[in-house]
């Protein structure tokens, strides 16, 4: 027994002694190769990114840590920064990118090396790279590309083939980054971005993969999130829950975009000395499909297949206490106006509207009350939506048919057609809306207009008309019966407006005609010609035409519609007149 645990004792001895050897034998290999991989490394990994890059970008670290037992390596203090000269010298070829990158991370961590693979077959297979926390600056130059310098003569592959066969990547993350866009001619940011995330997947460069057309530059797909992004300036925060995209998959979607002004409607439009549009702005989810990432970042040119937009609430406030803008003509802001004002030629294939719900809210500073008119479950499609010069010479039309509910009750089909290249932002427009009760616009239409609906049925309404900066001009068939209107007085400190009794009697008793087609007669028709002012908008033109047709089928054509300025105005003197009537209580 006793000699038994002794050759126990024995046999642990020389275990531990051989295990203690390989150790010692391993560390001191580990350590001697270690120190001989590390330079080797640092400078493969150095020369690959200058090769790979024409030469462009220059990888610099503190230092570089390798364990050979997992594979695994971690670089300290790494910046990724162009080269000046080189890329100004590409610049001047027409062959230098139209954006260059400055990166900074204090650790990257490169993860399951093919150490003997990559020195042995010249095949580097990596399982991830991770950069935690990185610094990236995106930096935008304006570049003249020749026609032929849009393709590069020479290959990544071809670049890096005498040193390696195929470099693989499994994964590449970028975890919480904070991202800058700089215009690179000026230095200044445009847009930045905290807490980024990017994510590569199979990067695989080798003498196939470049032909592979289900690859986005040698990657199986490169896909970007941003949760919780804010921004707020002195009028708004803007807020959005999700932004994301995916190279392969060709799309871009922004879920729970919000644009929520700091202030109460009445506050904010105060806090400006001229009137200017109060929006209050909720979507569910925007969402680009079939996009151009390739052509996007070649060319610079956005292009998407479809641009779908809802649900979505969207709500505009105006106070007409306030002046316009002095020397500003609203038409510059008219949809196909704007387009052209985009920085890239831009085209989109087809815009879906979906469940949009539009509240337009005015406050009338004579009645001292807001009205408001709404267009809900907003639905349409707008089909070539474009500024780009080679598509608007196949095409230069855009096309929205747009339907909703207006007032909750009626429903609107409406049908836009704007000419793209018109220099004085023309357009066409027709559409109907559906049988309604006329009662539900007192709503807008005594506050606003100071006038009530008391009875009115409207059978249903078609309109045509052909428009520009100008103005517009053409038909309005408003059917109806039994309408009938009082005329009000605004009302003083609150009160509501009262009735103006005799104004109203002549008016529904000499001017308006309560039914159209009257009895025995043929259906009237309005043709109404419109002369626009410059501080009117694009939905203010659209409507006025439908209003003043209406206006006149019913007879009241004779009194004339003021035009914003002449409705300034009468804010003005109705304002001079409330302060001399205050100044007569103050001083009885």
């Amino acid at each position: 027994m006793e000699q038994d645990k002794s050759v126990k004792k024995k046999w642990w001895k020389w275990v531990a002694g051989i295990v203690t050897a390989l150790l010692l034998i391993g560390t001191g290999a580990g350590y001697y190769l270690l120190n001989k991989w590390k330079p080797i490394l640092s400078e493969k990994i150095q020369n690959g990114i200058s090769d790979g890059s024409y030469g462009l970008y220059r990888l610099n670290f503190k230092d570089i840590h390798l364990n050979l037992l997992t594979g695994t390596a971690s670089i300290d203090e790494a910046e990724l920064n162009p080269d000046t000269a080189v890329f100004f010298k590409l610049k001047k070829l027409g062959t230098a990118p139209a954006h260059v990158f400055q990166v900074k991370v204090k650790k990257l961590q490169i993860n399951h090396i093919g150490l003997l693979n990559a020195y042995f077959r010249k095949k580097i297979n990596i399982s991830s790279i991770v950069l935690d926390q990185p610094s990236i600056n995106m930096v935008h130059y304006t570049i003249r590309k020749r026609k032929d310098s849009l393709k590069p003569d020479v290959s990544l592959f071809q670049l890096i083939s005498k040193k390696v066969k195929s470099i693989r990547v499994n994964a590449i993350r970028i975890v919480n980054a904070d991202f800058d866009y700089i215009n690179g001619e000026t230095s200044k940011p445009l847009n930045r971005i905290k807490n980024l995330n990017l994510n590569v997947k199979d990067l695989l460069i080798d003498s196939l993969s470049q032909f592979d057309t289900t690859r986005f530059y040698y990657t199986k797909d490169i896909g970007f999130e941003l949760t919780g992004y804010q921004s707020k300036d002195k009028m708004y925060q803007i807020k959005a829950d999700t932004i994301s995209g995916s190279a392969t998959g060709k799309t871009i979607r922004i879920q729970g975009l919000k644009m929520i002004p700091l202030y109460p409607e009445l506050e904010f439009s105060r806090m400006s000395k001229y009137g200017k549009d109060r929006y209050d702005l909720n979507f569910s989810q925007i969402s680009f499909s079939g996009v151009d990432f390739l052509r996007l970042n070649e060319e610079e040119e956005f292009h998407a297949k479809t641009l779908k937009i809802g649900p979505a609430k969207v709500n505009i406030f105006l106070n007409r206490e306030m002046p316009p803008v002095p020397n500003l003509d609203k038409a510059k802001n008219f949809p196909h106006m704007a387009l052209k004002r985009a920085p890239i030629p831009s085209t989109i294939d087809e815009v879906k509207l979906d469940n949009i719900d539009l509240a337009y809210t005015e406050y009338n500073p004579i009645s001292q009350k807001k009205g408001t008119i709404y267009f809900q479950n907003l639905n349409g499609k707008i089909s070539n939506l474009t500024n780009d010069s080679l598509s608007l010479i196949k095409n230069n039309h855009a096309i929205a048919r747009i339907n909703a509910m207006v007032m909750k009750k009626a429903k609107i089909d409406l049908r836009i057609d704007f000419n793209l290249s018109s220099r004085d932002g023309s357009f066409n427009y027709s559409g109907n809306v559906g049988p309604m009760d006329l009662t539900e616009l007192n709503t807008v239409s005594k506050p606003l207009g100071l006038i009530e609906i008391e009875e009115g049925r409207m059978q249903k309404a078609d309109f045509n008309f052909s428009a520009n900066r100008s103005g517009s001009a053409g038909k309005v068939h408003f059917y109806y019966t039994g309408l009938k209107l009082k005329l009000l007085k605004e009302g003083e400190n609150g009160e509501a407006p009262k009735k103006k009794g005799l104004l109203s009697f002549l008016a529904n008793n000499l001017l308006i005609i309560d039914a159209n087609p009257s009895k025995g007669e043929a259906v009237r028709t309005a043709n109404v010609t419109f002369q626009r002012s410059p501080a009117a908008s694009f939905f203010n033109l659209l409507w006025k035409g439908l209003f003043i047709g209406m206006r006149e089928t019913a007879g009241l054509g004779i009194v004339p519609v003021k035009t914003p300025e002449k409705a300034m105005e009468a804010i003005k003197d109705k304002k001079k007149e409330r302060q001399e009537k205050s100044r007569e209580r103050k001083e009885k």
